[in-house]
């Protein structure tokens, strides 16, 4: 009963081959050893008994892709669970594939508005890059990656808008409960933005399985819009969660256990995942997709084991702080320990020119508010940081699900 089975008799098996059970139950192969297979499986292990037969599908597992996924919510395997029927003009696509090399790359250079003042201005993200949102839980990591969707509405609805201006957006929820999935499909559709979205589900009633595969899937999902000159942008929502259900298959499958109980291979496991999300070269159609990673932190230590991983495969943070966000500034994002490695590569020219000391304003701000709680008789040069600080921090607040457009944002 804990989702692994153990399958003797197929020798030609090929590593993550998927396999189909007589219950129907689909499952896919990790283990290969010398006697038996190791087998995780994708559904409920309740009807499979020992002694039954077990069909090699031939092919290593895949999902659909393609522009009818849009608008759909499926499970970890592609399976539409909206019951809006089943899907029309679909291809098919690997889950598990080589991410493109040094040559098939360009430099991130377009910008990836997500309508948050707090980040289009201190940390900009570029159209291919990798942008972790760290925090503890009920910071607003979720609420900035929807507010990112929300806001590429304007564009990608407009009339005459091409598909290669358009950003497609990729939303992966990983051991969710169904009540907060369904709650986050909502918000989106009820704005209309869920025609330009797909949404990747595997929630926490699902086995461990299916929640360390979707966001593989929905990684292919957003390949295919990488691959054919378009944009993308894929939030997985959280990579903690994923790490947790890949720790438990690997324990269950006999693989030796190291730091924090977690396999040898779980950085592999993610950097292999963030290295889908670039920036493709004029030659190979110059499409993009952007990733919004999201890891929770247990009590504000960004030290532990998944999140210092993380944080080094990406291409930067935004770290959220519960203490922020109880004072009221929300986006809770604390300015100091979060940056952007290469978005500012990406920034608009009068977003930059406006933001270039935005930066440092804040860090004296910090710096001279620390000072000033001790002190009364202040310089005027230090009340003036303080009372510039403050405004520019009442001015980066801003309310969920209501992302400004920049050129608002530059005006402000």
């Amino acid at each position: 009963g804990d989702g692994i089975a153990r399958v003797y008799g197929s020798n030609k098996i090929k590593a993550g081959e998927m396999v189909e059970f007589a219950s129907g139950v689909k499952g896919m192969a990790l283990n290969l050893e010398n006697e038996d297979v190791g087998i995780v499986l994708f559904g409920s292990d309740t009807a499979i008994k020992e002694g039954d037969m077990v069909k090699r599908t031939g092919s290593i597992v895949d999902v659909p892709v393609g522009k009818a996924m849009l608008g759909r919510v499926v499970d970890a395997l592609g399976v539409p669970i909206d019951g809006k029927g089943a899907l029309s003009a679909v291809e098919r696509r690997r889950v598990e594939v080589k991410a493109p090399g040094i040559i098939a790359r360009k430099s991130v250079h377009e910008p990836m508005q997500t309508g948050l003042k707090a980040v289009d201005s201190l940390v900009p993200i570029g159209r291919g890059q990798r942008e972790l949102i760290i925090g503890d839980r009920q910071t607003g990591k979720t609420a900035i990656a929807i507010d990112t969707i929300l806001n590429q509405k304007p564009i990608n609805l407009a009339q005459g808008t091409s598909d290669s201006e358009r950003l497609f957006c990729v939303y992966v929820a990983i051991g969710q409960k169904r009540s907060t999935v369904a709650q986050l499909v909502k918000i989106p559709s009820e704005a209309g933005a869920l025609e330009y979205s797909i949404v990747v589900a595997a929630t926490a009633s699902d086995p461990a399985p299916p929640q360390f595969l979707a966001p593989y899937s929905g990684c292919a999902m957003g390949e295919f819009f990488r691959d054919h000159g378009m944009h993308a942008l894929i939030i997985y929502d959280d990579l903690s969660k994923q790490s947790v259900a890949y720790r438990q298959m690997s324990l269950l499958l006999r693989r030796p256990p190291g730091r924090e109980a977690f396999p040898g291979d779980v950085s592999y496991l993610h950097s292999r995942l963030s290295e889908r999300a670039a920036k493709r070269s004029d030659q190979t159609g110059a499409g993009s997709l952007t990733a919004l990673p999201v890891i929770e932190t247990q009590a504000g230590d960004v030290s532990a084991y998944i999140p210092t991983n993380v944080i080094s495969i990406t291409d930067g943070q935004i770290f959220l702080e519960t203490e922020l966000f109880y004072r009221g500034v929300r986006p809770a994002i604390n300015v100091g320990l979060s940056v952007s490695r290469v978005g500012s590569a990406a920034q608009l020219k009068p977003m930059k020119a406006l933001c270039g000391t935005l930066k440092l304003d804040l860090a004296q701000y910090r710096e001279v508010a620390a000072f000033a709680q001790f002190g009364s008789d202040l310089d005027t040069a230090t009340q003036y940081l303080l009372h510039r600080g403050a405004r520019l921090t009442e001015i980066l607040k801003q309310s969920q699900f209501s992302p400004l457009p920049i050129e608002q944002q530059i005006v402000v």
